[in-house]
């Protein structure tokens, strides 16, 4: 087995830590949702009625769930892929369209990351704060996004690699036209 190959099933391990974390993040806000209305429905002495930081929780998880999401839906060939042209090109079109699209994946997901990296140092030097019912460094929420778009751009290099080893034909996962 390859030394590349390795790294891959390490890299497919931290994936998918990262998607199980979006599953916990997942229940957690299901959990405080129902807190929440059950709160504001039903009067408990020495309770408050509802949880006034729950909506901004809640915010914050969803775009956290997206963030460990997202590199592992895309190793899984679930990210949004519009395909049907691919299976009506000649196999080694379609087979360069791949190679293209992964390249300008990982081009986007560079630029992504260093935009992301500069807007988050930005925040922190700044010392920016986030005010709405709790009030936070601004680069807490910008932070996940240098981090995701550098583990996209390492799963566009892995993917790059399983099309090099593969046949010379589009992918075969996530085909939605046949």
């Amino acid at each position: 087995m390859s030394r590349f190959s390795n790294l891959s099933k390490a890299y497919g391990r931290l994936l998918q830590a990262l998607s199980w974390c979006g599953l916990f993040m997942l229940w957690l806000m299901m959990m405080v949702i129902v807190l929440d209305v059950f709160l504001r429905n039903v009067h408990i002495p020495n309770l408050p009625q509802g949880l006034a930081w729950s909506n901004e929780l809640c915010e914050f998880l969803l775009y956290l769930i997206t963030m460990c999401l997202s590199p592992w839906l895309l190793r899984q060939g679930q990210h949004i892929r519009v395909d049907i042209a691919l299976q009506i090109l000649p196999k080694s079109w379609a087979y360069a369209f791949e190679w293209l699209s992964d390249l300008v994946g990982l081009a986007c997901c560079v630029f992504m990351a260093h935009e992301g990296l500069q807007a988050t140092l930005e925040s922190y030097y700044a010392g920016a704060l986030s005010i709405k019912t709790w009030v936070t460094p601004e680069w807490w929420s910008l932070a996940p996004l240098p981090v995701t778009f550098t583990l996209l751009g390492l799963e566009m290099v892995f993917r790059m690699q399983r099309l090099l080893h593969g046949p010379v034909a589009p992918r075969s996962d996530a085909v939605s036209a046949a």
